[in-house]
């Protein structure tokens, strides 16, 4: 036994558990509005924080301990401060780069965990609507301020004469679209246009249905409870599958459907997380936390379906092109990417 090794090992594993650890203390600061209350990034007292959100200030002053010592803020003379910088993930939710909602997601794993054993020890199954119920609204806002930095900005841009259809007024449909915040987003950027958001989770069509009310684009946006291989309509200037792809079982017989109920002259608009084609290439800080998710959510989803062909989170482009060309599409290409997804255009 190589004991240097054993060390480095030991090294990473205690710190894993210290970021699995402090993860739940980043659920609990937003949950709180710990985070939100210092935004400011003005120096603060534990007591001085317990007047401002009516928490005590014991655990507090733990809290803020364990924030500091983990960097995510700083300390000096008795004073905690949450930097601008650490306040743009943790406490600003208009921010391109706020995480702090979307870590609910790992909360569900572990709310899942026996769920996960049973399937391992099964045929793989587990089916997205059978997670606990903060899986559904941590994703939503895990993947919410990705798209509203990016979605109308960079990703439609990128594809081929897909922007001036929708501002002359497209129809699109948004399949997979969970609780709706990539279709609201389009609906309030085109308003000449048209969107019908598609999912098989009746609950999650429920919220994305009063999502569309909030936004104020109801009258342009419906949503509707169907599966990716059975949506109605047709003559679909631009169908879109934003992070969802992946978790089908039959993701070719969905691309066959996107094909038959597309225009001729569409597009196809399919959005996944970041992935090259090899585990090597995906061994990396990004890529382990998409095979960790995608071990308790995206794969037991897809094996939980017909045909069951597992793609995975990390599928990587070869593959996807694979789906498209047995569906019957010509032409696939990767129209942008950011450091966590691939923006992909198929067209017939």
């Amino acid at each position: 036994m190589d004991e240097a090794k054993l060390n480095d090992f030991m090294g990473k594993l205690v710190t894993d558990m210290g970021a699995a650890a402090m993860l739940a203390n980043v659920i609990l600061g937003e949950e709180l509005g710990l985070y939100r209350a210092m935004a400011d990034s003005q120096p603060t007292t534990p007591e001085a924080l317990a007047s401002k959100t009516g928490c005590n200030a014991r655990l507090l002053r733990e809290w803020l301990s364990a924030q500091a010592a983990s960097g995510y803020m700083e300390y000096a003379e008795g004073q905690f401060r949450l930097p601008e910088e650490q306040a743009m993930a943790l406490a600003i939710e208009d921010s391109p780069v706020y995480v702090a909602g979307g870590a609910v997601v790992i909360s569900a794993l572990f709310h899942d965990k026996d769920k996960l054993v049973k399937a391992m020890r099964g045929n793989g199954a587990l089916p997205w609507g059978e997670h606990h119920t903060c899986m559904f609204s941590g994703t939503e806002r895990f993947f919410r301020p990705g798209y509203r930095a990016h979605l109308v900005a960079e990703w439609l841009p990128a594809l081929d004469g897909v922007v001036e259809k929708l501002r002359a007024g497209a129809k699109v449909a948004d399949v997979g679209c969970g609780h709706g915040a990539s279709t609201v987003i389009m609906a309030q950027a085109f308003p000449a246009s048209r969107f019908t958001g598609f999912d098989y989770h009746a609950p999650s069509i429920a919220t994305a249905t009063q999502r569309a009310v909030e936004g104020g684009v109801e009258d342009r946006v419906q949503f509707i409870q169907a599966s990716a291989k059975d949506y109605p309509g047709a003559d679909y200037d631009l169908i879109c599958y934003f992070d969802c792809l992946h978790d089908m079982g039959d993701p070719v017989g969905a691309a066959r459907h996107a094909r038959a109920t597309l225009k001729p002259d569409g597009t196809v608009l399919l959005v996944e997380p970041y992935a090259n084609d090899t585990l090597e290439e995906n061994s990396n800080p990004v890529g382990r936390l998409f095979y960790a998710a995608s071990t308790f959510i995206c794969t037991p989803n897809s094996l939980s379906q017909e045909v069951g062909l597992g793609l995975g989170a990390q599928a990587g482009e070869a593959r996807l092109r694979k789906v498209f060309n047995e569906a019957g599409f010509s032409r696939f290409r990767r129209a942008t990417e950011t450091p966590f997804n691939l923006i992909l255009e198929a067209r017939v």
